[in-house]
């Protein structure tokens, strides 16, 4: 039997704003070193950094000075995703400086904007006229759909329509382009984005018309005959990347593209990470908004396979640098990972709209877990470098000697010529109020996914519900939630029970200890609530040692730390060289406690270990027969948050750590 999925929009746009000691870091240092760092960036003002050419090729594109096409053919999205972040920012801290530099910023987009609508400066400045010929390789619909999240997040913000009308006025074009109808294309981009944007667009215009070109997109994705295949045949397969022909590939290579089937057919995540995230988020969208059945069933199968199998400790996906995609069932090596920031981003994308959808805590917990390790994990204390890829093990002189190994950094970079992931990492921070409730207006509903402080606003059927959080996560169990304003009917409170506690959270309603029901995962209690009213949620966090499923081989005889919502790790700077040697004893007491004195306080754990004796092997015995008996030393293991990692000397990096049973 179907089931009917539930429309969980409360009435009116909720109003949550942060005020939380772990997050105001975060969010206070995008705001004022982030999104005035990557503008400098954006205009090649980074000395020793690599160049952006992003503002200089829409100066070019809009006749405001000459030269030629710089970067990459997707390079307009870096500053589409800047503009979002702006939007997002200004909506939480009005800022007239930085609005008076985006204002600037969208003149320059509207004026490099094509009479018919059309916007690309790739294809304005390096190849006019041959727009829409390579689909498949050249990100056109891709740089569209992030133009037009951040329009959307611009005039959400402001209220300014500038954007808003630029980019309408180009979905407007795009739509006589695409569709079924005699004389358009019934394709769809290489690389996924247009589809969630363009849901976007609709939420904010109402316009069906954009609705229905996203599931255009969704729909033809796969079918036969393979758009992407013939394109390829049309250009006698002349590759942008290469320079030169290739061998026109198979419906079957198409699922790096995830174009290799139907998408309501797809059971296995495949191909290129981001581009399969953006496109399953699409689908969450597409599902709620249409009531259609088929994409929740895919959905539901894609994220099982992706979050259970194909997902890392840390929350990162995508395990190989080739393709920067996702490989096969359990293939999770930690040296030569990829785990793009991107992928993880969309990842908490996709999450969010699965909750949405249906209130599970698995959604929340995995959102959770990309969000505090990977995601914060990939940008430097300082805001101004970062990690594209995000490894679980770094042994530099292989990252600088070893081939394949270059991908992974010790040291995170100032910019990058591929510069999606640092503006990623922006507009996600910027946005994040958006992540941490989602509310049913008809079923008088309130779910707490993130236990991040602040205020919050809901307008529910009983009426308008507002509390203030406060949260002493990740440091603490502890949560509090004081009711200050209540409507005169009963409504329901539903906290997530993290996956970290084990089921193991107590509740307190005005210092009284409560019983409540768990539904999918959330501790839930319906009454009839009182101004004053507060609640403490109280889920137990203390460091675990976890283990991994034994066909993930690459973790085969080793053990991690986590503590909460955050993975730890070994670094160099604390435990020596080489890590290798190291092993920790899974029945240890894992002693946390604070070290304020660390990147700004945080909590570390320490543990007894071993190290094995290296005195007595010479530097030219490579190997030798093993000793059952040969002593290993007690060391003292310190392990730190993992987010916090390559902050210091540079240095060795280990999240899994070999278990001594001794």
């Amino acid at each position: 039997m179907a089931v009917e999925i539930a429309k969980n929009g409360p009435q009116g746009k909720p109003r949550i704003r942060i005020k939380d000691e772990f997050w105001d870091r975060y969010t206070e240092l995008v705001r004022k070193t982030v999104i005035p760092y990557q503008w400098e960036a954006l205009n090649d003002r980074i000395p020793d950094a690599e160049p952006s050419y992003a503002i200089r090729n829409f100066r070019i594109a809009a006749g405001w000075e000459q030269g030629e096409f710089g970067g990459m053919v997707f390079q307009d999205s870096d500053v589409a995703k800047w503009l979002e972040a702006v939007g997002y920012s200004l909506e939480a801290h009005p800022d007239p400086e930085l609005e008076r530099t985006a204002d600037e910023v969208i003149e320059l987009i509207a004026a490099a904007q094509h009479e018919n609508g059309y916007l690309n400066t790739y294809f304005s400045i390096q190849e006019p006229g041959k727009q829409w010929t390579n689909l498949h390789e050249a990100h056109e619909l891709y740089c569209a759909g992030h133009m037009i999240e951040a329009a959307a997040a611009y005039y959400e913000a402001t209220g300014k329509r500038k954007l808003l009308d630029v980019v309408c006025k180009f979905a407007d074009y795009i739509d006589t382009v695409f569709g079924r109808e005699p004389g358009k294309l019934r394709g769809y981009d290489g690389h996924q984005e247009i589809e969630l944007a363009l849901v976007k667009l609709y939420k904010v215009t109402r316009e069906e018309r954009y609705l229905k070109l996203a599931q255009f997109f969704i729909d033809e994705r796969g079918a036969t005959p393979n758009f992407l295949v013939e394109e390829c045949k049309q250009r006698d397969g002349y590759s942008h990347w290469a320079k030169r022909k290739m061998p026109i590939p198979s419906p079957e290579q198409m699922a790096y593209n995830q174009a290799h089937k139907p998408v309501r057919e797809q059971d296995v995540a495949v191909g290129h990470s981001v581009r399969a995230v953006y496109m399953y988020t699409a689908m969450a969208d597409l599902a709620l908004l249409t009531n259609d059945q088929g994409l929740l069933e895919a959905c539901r199968r894609l994220w099982k396979n992706m979050t259970r199998r194909q997902m890392y400790i840390t929350g990162g996906i995508g395990s190989t640098h080739h393709g920067e995609a996702f490989s096969f069932d359990y293939d999770l090596p930690n040296d030569t990972v990829y785990a793009e920031t991107c992928a993880s981003i969309g990842l908490i994308f996709f999450a969010q709209r699965m909750l949405q959808l249906e209130e599970k805590s698995e959604y929340a917990d995995v959102m959770e877990r990309a969000l505090y390790n990977n995601v914060i994990g990939s940008m430097s204390q300082d805001g101004k470098h970062y990690f594209y890829v995000n490894p679980l093990e770094v042994w530099p002189e292989a990252s600088e000697k070893n081939p394949g190994r270059h991908h992974v950094k010790a040291v995170r970079q100032k910019w990058f010529g591929c510069s999606c992931c640092p503006p990623n990492v922006a507009r996600l921070l910027s946005s994040l109020n958006q992540y941490i409730y989602t509310a049913s207006a008809d079923r008088n509903k309130i779910y707490t996914h993130l236990f991040i402080g602040g205020e919050a606003q809901f307008e529910l059927a009983a009426g308008r519900v507002a509390f203030r959080q406060q949260s002493r996560l990740p440091r603490e169990g502890y949560v509090r939630l004081e009711l200050t304003e209540v409507p005169d009917d009963a409504f329901s409170l539903a906290l997530r029970i993290p996956s970290w506690c084990y089921g193991k959270a107590a509740m307190k309603v005005n210092g009284v200890a409560v019983a409540y029901d768990v539904v999918h995962g959330y501790a839930t209690v319906c009454r009839q609530w009182e101004k004053g009213d507060v609640v403490e949620w109280e889920p137990r966090l203390e460091p675990q040692i976890i283990a991994a499923n034994p066909k993930i081989r690459a973790t085969a005889g080793k053990v991690a730390i986590e503590r909460g919502p955050l993975v730890y790790c070994l670094e160099e700077a604390d435990n020596g060289s080489p890590l290798s040697a190291l092993s920790i004893i899974p029945s240890t007491k894992l002693e946390a406690h604070n070290d304020d004195g660390l990147l700004g306080g945080t909590v570390v754990i320490e543990a007894e270990g071993r190290v094995d004796e290296q005195a007595s092997w010479s530097p030219d015995t490579p190997y030798r027969p093993f000793a059952p008996s040969q002593p290993k030393e007690p060391v003292k293991l310190r392990a730190v948050p993992y987010y916090l990692w390559g902050n210091r000397t540079p240095g060795e990096m280990t999240v899994w750590i070999r278990a001594c049973h001794e």
